[in-house]
């Protein structure tokens, strides 16, 4: 009764992984929260095809799940591949309206990690810029170039030798899209390069290797490599709360915009295309703010003594 609902999310799944290339992960993922949504469907409704799919049916499904505990991040991934099935069914012809065009699962909040404190994460640094083993030293550069530019974890990785520039103090970053940004990098972080470049041919396979660090193997390094060093460092140095590459680039921003209150610097360096995505990352109190608003605008002066 039900086979042609089945069906289409087969074809859809095949299509995903094998025309559009999609990875494995993302593949399992769609067809499980398919799966699960053709399972209400089934015990819920007793629709046989996918152009009988309704706009209310996705509406008490996604109330459903949200009343069983399904978070609103995850009810958006679900509402994704729901909708990703049905524009495949109508690119196929197979459908002429989209129920889950316009339709929103509820927003997710924005969860910030906390910011490293400055001095904390100073004294980490000059902790491992005293490292003379190999690992130390790819360590100490991954972290010092972490801190100084405010990469992504995907950026860091991808980073090949001929990206950086010394002379310059800058890194040539790919970043999301493949748009591309100059970041600098300041004079401990280049000292902490330099240092790592001295021991990183005696770790390569291939002479062809271009990646700017590498794991073991000799090979790039990959990201959860990163994330264990990371992890591994901050509880040998006591930082409070997991330490993460997300939690340095937010230090990084928080950092840079409590020093120079500088909004639009901090976006180009972190390479957002929307100033809302970097004001995610401002935690400035209102203290800070108001001194700010105080000393720059013209008639928020204040005299030392009141008119009498």
């Amino acid at each position: 009764m039900h086979d042609s609902l089945i069906n289409d999310i087969d074809v859809f799944l095949s299509d995903l992984r094998e025309i559009r290339q999609a990875s494995p992960h993302t593949v399992s993922n769609y067809q499980r929260d398919l799966l699960q949504c053709l399972a209400w469907l089934r015990q819920e409704t007793d629709i046989t095809g996918w152009h009988q799919l309704k706009r209310d049916h996705l509406r008490y499904y996604l109330v459903f799940r949200h009343q069983n505990g399904l978070s609103p991040r995850s009810l958006q991934r679900q509402l994704a591949a729901i909708r990703a099935l049905l524009v495949y069914l109508q690119q196929e012809g197979r459908l002429t309206d989209n129920p889950a065009d316009g339709l929103k699962a509820p927003k997710a909040p924005q969860l910030l990690p906390k910011p490293v404190d400055p001095d904390q994460l100073q004294h980490l640094l000059n902790q491992l810029a005293d490292e003379s083993d190999e690992v130390g030293l790819r360590d100490s550069a991954i972290l010092e170039l972490f801190y100084a530019c405010g990469l992504r974890l995907a950026e860091l990785v991808a980073l090949n030798l001929t990206q950086v520039n010394f002379a310059e103090q800058q890194v040539r970053v790919m970043g999301k899209g493949g748009k591309e940004r100059l970041v600098p990098f300041g004079t401990k972080a280049g000292q902490a390069l330099q240092r790592w470049l001295t021991v990183r041919q005696l770790w390569l396979k291939q002479a062809d290797e271009d990646a700017l660090f590498l794991g073991v193997r000799g090979k790039r390094i990959n990201r959860s490599s990163v994330q264990q060093i990371l992890a591994r460092i901050g509880l040998e140095q006591g930082i409070n709360d997991r330490l993460h590459p997300h939690r340095l680039r937010h230090s990084f921003a928080s950092h840079l915009l409590e020093s120079s209150g500088d909004l639009r610097g901090v976006q180009e360096l972190l390479g957002h295309a929307d100033i809302s995505s970097t004001q995610i990352y401002t935690r400035l109190d209102y203290q800070h703010l108001a001194q700010v608003y105080d000393n720059a605008h013209p008639r928020a002066r204040r005299t030392s003594h009141r008119r009498k």
